[in-house]
């Protein structure tokens, strides 16, 4: 197993996004490659930039991925508040939650690299 594995906040990520490819299930036909489409690639940005990240030579460059991780799930908890506004989704409050928590330990995992390394 290879770093990036060994990150609980990657683990949840993943099953994140296993949670929004279920949801899009729900949305219209017409939306499959509109928001559809876009939900699930930024969930799935998610976990792949932290594995990126991860790879990288410095703990400076993973830290850019951890930002990048962090805009890519702020951009999907906006994309899932649209989609219960215009009626495709009824409630997102536990999908927020988990979110929030990933959130939570993306800002954890970039204040303690920086920590680490006197930034």
């Amino acid at each position: 197993m290879t770093g990036f594995e060994n990150l609980e906040v990657w683990k949840k990520s993943i099953i994140l996004v296993k949670e929004v490819y279920i949801l899009v299930k729900f949305f219209p036909k017409e939306e499959n490659y509109a928001l559809s489409d876009q939900v699930r690639r930024c969930a799935v940005s998610v976990p792949s930039n932290i594995a990126e990240g991860s790879g990288r030579n410095s703990p400076k460059e993973f830290v850019q991925f951890l930002y990048i991780a962090l805009g890519s799930i702020n951009e999907l908890e906006t994309q899932l508040i649209i989609a219960k506004e215009i009626g495709y989704l009824k409630d997102i409050e536990e999908i927020r939650n988990k979110i929030l928590e990933i959130k939570k330990m993306l800002n954890s995992l970039i204040t303690s690299i920086k920590r680490k390394n006197g930034n």
